[in-house]
């Protein structure tokens, strides 16, 4: 095989291995994208044993378990901020990130959280103005943000399991 066919050849196969630990909804829109982030931090905090919920990696940083809680709490949060409605929602407001720390509460909570984001997100008015901390801002753009926020404590869980020794699920 020719040097270049090669380089093709392993080009091709990269891409294959990448899109196939991606998963489905990768680059397929907001919600496919957001259904993949969730299953994946779903799939995390299932293979996180219940006794590392309360780990830390040091004093006065976020433990397992509250950071799991932080998104959650976080998707409720944000979800408000669009105006969407919340009536089944638990009491996300009078509910902090150190306030339930037992591993399936929390993952009851993520679980809530996500399929309150999916719920709403159809019935979104995503060119709505709306404002957020103060500034104007969209409905879509406030979504924008909830995504971002689950990836950017994804990325976070995913560094705390790696320390203990927990490889996450969808890269085995």
């Amino acid at each position: 095989m020719n040097r270049t066919r090669l380089i093709l050849v392993l080009i091709a196969a990269g891409l294959l291995a990448w899109a196939q630990n991606d998963g489905p909804g990768a680059g397929q829109g907001y919600l496919p994208e957001f259904s993949h982030s969730s299953r994946q931090i779903l799939q995390l905090a299932d293979a996180t044993p219940a006794e590392k919920f309360a780990w830390r990696p040091g004093p006065g940083v976020r433990s397992v378990s509250e950071v799991y809680m932080h998104i959650a709490v976080g998707n409720y949060f944000l979800l408000s901020q669009t105006g969407a409605k919340l009536d089944n929602a638990p009491k996300y407001s009078q509910t902090t990130e150190k306030d339930v720390k037992d591993k399936a509460a929390v993952v009851g909570w993520l679980k809530d959280s996500f399929e309150a984001v999916k719920a709403s997100y159809p019935k979104a008015e995503l060119k709505k103005s709306a404002k957020f901390f103060g500034q104007d801002s969209s409905v879509e753009n406030i979504y924008l943000r909830i995504l971002v926020h689950n990836h950017e404590h994804m990325g976070q869980s995913i560094a705390y399991a790696r320390m203990n020794g927990i490889v996450p699920p969808w890269s085995k």
